[in-house]
């Protein structure tokens, strides 16, 4: 491929989309020797890592919850940088607190003698059951995790080879089936089940090697960036331009431009093009082959598979701040509903007649980060997002303009009622998100706020594959590829995509002198 190369010396690559597929491929393909530009639609950086600002207060728009921080570590160490020069990660404890309908409560920590504690309290038969769903953890963890999440698979051997793994750890069972050979008490299975929520998966469905996520935890602990994700964007963004990265925002791209079964550079709807030797896409998967590629033979199969794939759930959120504070939360939240399957059903599996009602129940994440850090709102003040699962577009025959304020009404009288009493008089200022807003700012095919469910049969080789296998220059990187959604997984396929993009395209690196920022800030990297 060395002779398709542009006639500089610095392989030319566009990486379409600045999510953290994005950034993460292009700080590792700038760091290689690349001559990489970022082309963002959006008026800021981030993706679904959007920040919005109201009032006084700072939302986060999407990923709150960062764990395995040493795959964010490890962009730092490839870039030569120190990383406490540009972001700081706290630890945050309990993990989540988990509340129910009923009144029950569990916080959930790395403090593994606490655990067990809560465990013998609720339940003290399911103690022995729980250190051995915490060794299977860790099994599955050290194969699909250590082993295979930056691992590419492009071909039909690269899974057979890992199948015998994967039938002895169990993976044709769902999460919520094998949490529960381990442990019988009915609120327990929940707090050790609902972890594949978080990448976009039922728990019902989604494939047992997900329970990872449970020992990834434990393992690492779960972070919080000070300043909020969006601070942890900014750090990544300022990294990736001290390299020599360059990033162009509210420049949406048009089409992929392919010449001779390559693709060859992009052309954005203002009607500026950029040759390239090498096109990365961080868009969603759909878009990027339905859309991107529109009029490409070799790409029309593959958008076809990909819209008729099974696509995760989207979500409904109210980003709102309140004129006080509430320390009876913790930073990351969940309210269990009185449903747990039956409400999972309706999101997931609504096929034939679309739904025209919303369900009346809820199961919420209460993302509350004030609690971690209180400069993301006035004084005194609390910011909050609450996140409620629904239907996708495709499942779903609901007008979100005329239904989202009243889903919200809803949902706030929820929590006012079960959970925060006197809520709606305090909250100051509020703003929707709905999946119409994924699919029209996200280009998120039917508002998924996930791509591809992660079940079985569209994981590893399964999935969308990292490097195209018909256009030559042309990489996928995000929630559509392995090994999935969810900050570490995005951040992993940026690892597997980028190492593909370079293999191919052997840049040489050019070592440079790290620029000196001031910062009296302790390093993260003592703490992970």
């Amino acid at each position: 491929m060395a002779s398709n190369l542009s006639q500089t010396s610095r392989p030319k690559v566009a990486v379409i989309g600045s999510g953290f597929g994005g950034l993460a491929s292009a700080i590792r393909l700038q760091a290689a020797g690349c001559d990489v530009k970022i082309f963002e639609k959006r008026d800021a950086p981030g993706g679904r890592a959007y920040v919005y600002r109201q009032d006084g207060f700072t939302f986060d728009a999407g990923p709150t919850v960062i764990t395995a921080p040493t795959v964010i570590e490890d962009l730092f160490k490839t870039a030569q940088r120190p990383m406490r020069d540009y972001v700081e990660l706290m630890p945050v404890s309990p993990f989540y607190r988990l509340f129910w309908d009923d009144g029950y409560c569990f916080d959930y920590s790395q403090d593994l003698d606490a655990t067990r504690a809560q465990i013998r309290s609720k339940s003290p038969g399911d103690l022995e059951g729980y250190e051995r769903f915490l060794s299977y953890t860790k099994e599955v963890f050290d194969e699909g995790y250590t082993k295979l999440a930056h691992v590419p698979f492009l071909d039909l051997w690269s899974m057979i080879k890992v199948a015998p793994q994967l039938i002895r750890l169990g993976a044709h069972r769902s999460v919520y089936n094998t949490v529960s050979r381990f442990i019988r008490d009915e609120h327990l299975r929940e707090a050790f089940s609902f972890h594949s929520l978080l990448v976009g998966g039922n728990p019902f469905e989604t494939s047992s090697i997900y329970t990872l996520i449970h020992f990834l935890e434990r393992n690492w602990g779960v972070y919080f960036p000070k300043g909020g994700t969006g601070a942890l964007v900014q750090g990544l963004v300022r990294l990736f331009e001290d390299l020599g990265g360059k990033i162009e925002l509210q420049s949406p791209i048009e089409n992929i431009i392919t010449r001779d079964g390559k693709a060859v550079g992009v052309r954005t709807k203002k009607g500026e093009t950029w040759t390239c030797d090498a096109v990365v896409s961080n868009a969603d998967v759909v878009h990027t082959y339905r859309d991107l590629l529109k009029g490409e033979d070799r790409a029309r199969s593959t958008a076809r598979r990909l819209e008729n794939a099974r696509h995760s759930m989207s979500l409904f959120l109210i980003y709102f701040g309140t004129k006080n504070r509430y320390p009876h939360l913790a930073h990351h939240n969940v309210l269990f509903g009185p449903r747990y399957k039956g409400l999972l059903d309706e999101i997931f599996n609504t096929y034939g007649d679309m739904q025209v009602n919303l369900p009346e129940d809820f199961s919420l994440y209460l993302h509350a980060p004030t609690v971690s850090d209180p400069s993301l709102a006035p004084e005194g003040c609390e910011a909050f997002y609450v996140l409620s699962p629904v239907a996708h577009l495709g499942h779903m025959d609901i007008d979100w303009k005329v239904e989202g304020p009243r889903y919200a009404d809803s949902i706030i009288n929820y929590m006012e009622r079960k959970y925060i009493p006197g809520l709606r008089e305090n909250i100051v200022t509020q703003k929707i998100f709905t999946p119409q807003d994924f699919n029209s700012e996200l280009n998120a095919h039917l508002g998924s706020a996930f791509s591809l469910e992660p079940v079985l049969t569209q994981s590893a080789y399964f999935r969308t594959h990292n490097r195209d296998d018909r256009l030559k220059g042309l990489y996928v990187v995000g929630a559509g590829t392995h090994p999935g959604a969810g900050v570490p997984g995005v951040v992993k396929s940026a690892e597997a995509t980028a190492q593909l993009v370079i293999d191919d395209l052997k840049p040489t690196a050019r070592t440079s002198t790290p620029p000196r920022r001031s910062s009296s800030t302790p390093s993260p990297e003592a703490t992970l």
